[in-house]
Order: structure tokens, then sequence, then C-alpha cells
């Protein structure tokens, strides 16, 4: 079963806590244990698994990717804006999806563990994949 998330997102650069979100989507599937696939089909956003007990975890995560991938004018691909090309090279760090266990219906993870929407260059309408295969 697919089901979409849309998220909004805000100007800049952002992680956005949809843990909630796609707990709802696996839980509406009345799968109680199989995997869930997480997919961004954007170029420049990602998602990851991370904290978001600190708020300020996200902002020290951000901060750094923004210090690896400054957004400049000398990037080759220059058909998007700087801040867009550099939005590519942090999505394609960060990643495009990723794959979580589903147990008793519902997400298996870590006591401080959230999913994390990775926004690189807001605002944007965005949407999310959530694909639940039961097993």
């Amino acid at each position: 079963m697919l089901k979409i998330v849309p998220v909004k997102t805000p100007p800049g650069e952002t992680l956005i806590d949809i843990t909630g979100a796609v707990r709802e989507a696996v839980q509406s599937t009345g799968i109680t244990s199989g995997l869930c696939a997480v997919i961004v089909p954007h170029t420049t956003a990602a998602v990851t698994i991370n904290s978001s007990l600190d708020p300020t975890t996200p902002e020290d995560i951000v901060a750094d990717l923004r210090r690896l991938v400054p957004t400049r004018v000398d990037f080759k691909h220059q058909y998007d804006t700087p801040a867009d090309a550099a939005g590519h090279i942090k999505a394609a760090l960060v990643g495009h999806s990723i794959l979580l266990a589903i147990d008793k219906g519902d997400l298996a993870l870590g006591g401080s563990q959230s999913v994390l929407f990775y926004e690189c260059d807001g605002p944007r309408e965005r949407r999310v994949q959530v694909k639940v295969i039961a097993g």
C-alpha cells in the first residue's frame, strides 16, 4: 500500500519531524508486521532518522550541512539557482529514502529516533511516499 504524506515547508533549509504522519500512514493500513519505505521523490529534499528530542539537534545538522555545502555561484550545474544547486548535493548526501521495520502495527524506532524530512530549498509543497509491505 502506498500512502502520500504532504509536507508544507518554510523558506530556506530545515528538518521537519514527520514521524507522526508516517506512523499514521502505517497504522491506517492495518499491517502489524512488515516494512515501511519512506521515499522522497524530490531532488532538493531528503529524509533521515535522527533525534528530535532536543530541538537544537536538527538545527545543528542543518548548520553543518550548510557549512559542508555552502550556497555559491560556481557550481557547474547552473540551470537552477545556487541554493537549488546546493540543495541537490545536500539531498544526495542525506539520501532520498529510509527503510523501517514495522512491529506490532507500529514503527520499530529507537526511543529517541524520529523520521526527519530535510528541506534543502523551501518554501515548497512537498510529498513523501510511504510504502508499507506486509511480511
